[in-house]
Parts: structure tokens; sequence; C-alpha cells
């Protein structure tokens, strides 16, 4: 237990430029705490005390702001800054080394009793208020930019981005990133083209009236 404690507690320390000393990371840093009170709270489930195993989580959720059910699976190493509003549903699988940034919701979309959550894979990085609803699986190595909505699976080592979600990029390496904000925006590319077309038509039909008028 105290070797993972220590695992978790270098992952802050490689993530954050902000942590300045482990005494702050052990005592400051709510996204630790609620990895460390998610880990109770599912042996308790996994023990079928299940009441107290939400019990536990609802107290978590009152201290650090983030809601973790206890029927989750977490990975080694995740990290979730700043971490107020984060939502990590039932069936939910997050893998290891994952960064999880504010706001983030890995949410279901179906009453059933079945697996209706997302499966995060390892190295994946999620930015700010991004959205990942359903039984979908996001590849190893992936980015999800900030605000993103995710409705469908994401190859590994894909970047995406938009509302709904769209693959902008891929082949990226798991890499401690913390650069979530800047990321292709597709819709402005596709706009910025319009425009660029739309230029390229109005001097032609400029030069074709010319032409006319010449004659």
């Amino acid at each position: 237990m105290f070797e993972r404690m220590r695992e978790d507690i270098k992952m802050v320390h490689l993530r954050d430029p902000a942590a300045k000393s482990t005494l702050e990371i052990f005592f400051c840093y709510p996204g630790l705490w609620a990895v460390w009170f998610h880990r109770f709270s599912q042996w308790l489930w996994k023990h079928k005390l299940l009441f107290l195993g939400r019990l536990t989580s609802t107290l978590a959720r009152l201290i650090t702001g983030i809601e973790i059910h206890p029927g989750a699976q977490l990975g080694r190493r995740i990290f979730i800054d700043h971490g107020m509003g984060v939502v990590i549903g039932e069936t939910a699988q997050v893998g290891c080394d994952v960064l999880i940034y504010q706001g983030v919701v890995l949410g279901g979309t179906s009453l059933e009793r079945k697996k209706r959550h997302p499966t995060i894979g390892n190295g994946v990085v999620i930015g700010s208020g991004a959205k990942i609803i359903g039984d979908i699986k996001i590849g190893n190595c992936s980015k999800i930019g900030a605000g993103s909505v995710v409705l469908n699976s994401i190859p590994e080592g894909a970047t995406c981005v938009g509302i709904p979600g769209r693959v902008v990029q891929e082949k990226r390496k798991c890499a401690i990133d913390l650069d979530h904000g800047k990321l292709p925006d597709p819709v402005a590319e596709v706009l910025q083209e319009i425009i660029k077309r739309q230029d390229e038509l109005e001097k032609n039909l400029e030069k074709l009236q010319n032409v006319s008028k010449d004659n």
C-alpha cells in the first residue's frame, strides 16, 4: 500500500510543475486523496460491503469534489489534476499513467446493468471539461482535447477534439504532456479553406467581368 502511495506522489512530481514538496502534495492535492479513497471504497465494494463502499466514495466527493464510483477500475499512477467536478462511473475502466484534468466525465448511456462506461487505455491525457460517454474505448497514448464530447471509440495514439469528438491527428507517443488546450481545430480549418476558396472564385469572377467589358 505504501509503495503505491509513494508511486502516486512521484507521479505528481513528474506531472505538475507547481508541486514544490512531497509534504505539499500529500496534504494539498485532492486528486491524490480521491484515488486513495477510491482504493478503500473499491475494496469494500469487492467484499460485498456495498453500502460502506458508496458511503466512502460519497465522503470522498464531499472532501475532494471528485466522484469515483467504487465499482470503477483504476490503474496505477493515475493523476487527477485539480479535479473539481470529475465524475467516473461504475463500469468505467481507466488504465495506467492516465492524466485527468478538472471537469472530466466518464459517463454511461444505458440503464441496463452492464458495461456502460468508457474504457480508457494507458498513457491517455484527458483535457479539462471533456466528456467521454458510453461503452467506448479510448486507445493507449491518445489525447482528448479540452471541452470535447467523445461518443465513439478512439484509436491508439490519436488526438480527438470537438463536439462531437473527431480524430484530427494520429501516431501520438505516450509522453508526459500537459498541453491539452492547443490542439488542431478541424472546424476552423474547414472554414479557412472555404474562405480561401471563396477569395479565389471572386478573383476569377472579377477577371471574367473585366474581359467581358473589354469585348
